[in-house]
């Protein structure tokens, strides 16, 4: 097996935003590594801070917002064939200048939730994907105009050249989704991050969005970060997924790990809160409670009030990250080999297992 190779390292990353109400501690420590051509997703409820973590590494927080502490150090690749280099930048330190002409676009791409947001409504579908590669590489107009209709055949859009002349507002969600892919595409990136990629569109045309994401990975070998709370997306596109919970991964693991074997009471929350079509029950499940106001200093483990399995500790001290095994992590005191036995949930027990024997199913 040949061995990975680190693309992204995020260590102890602490924001906090300055609001009307006092300091906002979104991120509180936060811990997280991407390889090469691997997918990685951040998963967990809104406000959790998914958003927040990858928006550091692009240089593109809010004017509110300010760094605490951490390190988020990137590597890339300079210059190719015999004079290929390969270079460490702490994107914390970079000057936001540095970052634009750099990284962003260039070395790091991304897929923002709207993709009617993420288009200039003045601009025609081939200058917007054009644009990157002049601005970054001085590319050729002409070489940016057939590279354009390349990208956008590759995302799946036919009569690519006729659509170059297109305004957003003349394509369905869907093609303008794609053409948000084609921008992110247009500087050969090494990483891409998709922020809730499919969250606007309808649940056909997100089956295609997601497969037409992986089939590109697959071809570019790029390394791809997934934000978004529906794990039913993480099911079928990630390698490795972490969970956040009030601005601290608690649970990390291969996708196997999370779903086959997960350890944090969070983690089962999400996992019950799924819809499935063989439950028994006439609701579906919900986490009780909400997540805590990070005005305020949290004392302990930030789940323990909505966790009906807390522990005395729980209220008191925050749990370290227990090692289950090479690829999996835990941030709750259950880990500890001090603390009473408590299984998951039955249900979620009884649904893991239908889980197992589906994908038993597909891979025969």
């Amino acid at each position: 097996m040949a061995e990975r190779e680190k693309i992204l390292e995020v260590r102890d990353l602490s924001i906090s935003f300055t609001t009307t109400g006092g300091e906002l501690n979104a991120i509180r420590g936060v811990d997280l590594d991407v390889y090469r051509g691997e997918t990685v997703a951040i998963v967990g409820e809104s406000g959790s801070g998914k958003s927040v973590t990858v928006k550091a590494a692009m240089g593109i927080m809010d004017k509110n917002a300010r760094v605490n502490s951490g390190s988020i150090k990137f590597w890339y690749y300079e210059n190719e064939g015999a004079s290929r280099e390969k270079r460490e930048v702490d994107l914390l330190k970079m000057p936001v200048r540095d970052i634009r002409s750099t990284i962003n676009g260039r070395r790091i791409a991304m897929v923002f939730q709207d993709p009617m947001t993420s288009l200039d409504p003045t601009m025609n579908i081939g200058d917007q994907i054009m644009e990157g590669m002049i601005w970054h590489y001085k590319t050729p107009k002409q070489e940016a105009y057939q590279k354009a209709v390349q990208l956008l055949e590759l995302v799946g859009i036919t009569d690519a050249e006729k659509r170059m002349k297109n305004f957003p507002h003349q394509l369905s969600g869907g093609m303008r989704q794609r053409v948000v892919i084609a921008i992110a595409l247009a500087c050969d990136p090494d990483l891409l991050i998709c922020d809730e990629p499919t969250t606007a569109l309808d649940v056909t045309i997100q089956a295609r969005i997601l497969e037409l994401i992986k089939e590109i990975q697959a071809k570019m070998g790029i390394s791809v970060i997934y934000i978004t709370h529906d794990l039913g997306v993480v099911a079928k596109v990630a390698d490795y997924v972490n969970v956040m919970y009030a601005g601290k991964i608690v649970e990390k693991g291969s996708i196997d790990d999370i779903f086959y074997d997960p350890r944090h009471p969070y983690t089962w929350g999400l996992l019950s809160a799924m819809p499935d079509l063989d439950t028994k029950d006439d609701r579906l499940y919900a986490i009780p409670g909400s997540p805590p106001n990070l005005l305020h200093k949290v004392p302990g483990d930030a789940f323990a009030p909505r966790n009906i399995f807390a522990l005395n500790i729980d209220y008191r001290k925050e749990p370290p990250m227990f090692q289950i095994s090479n690829t999996h992590w835990a941030a709750t005191w259950l880990l500890d080999e001090r603390a009473p036995k408590v299984d998951m949930p039955p249900e979620l027990r009884a649904r893991i297992e239908r889980m197992k024997q589906e994908g038993e199913k597909r891979n025969v």
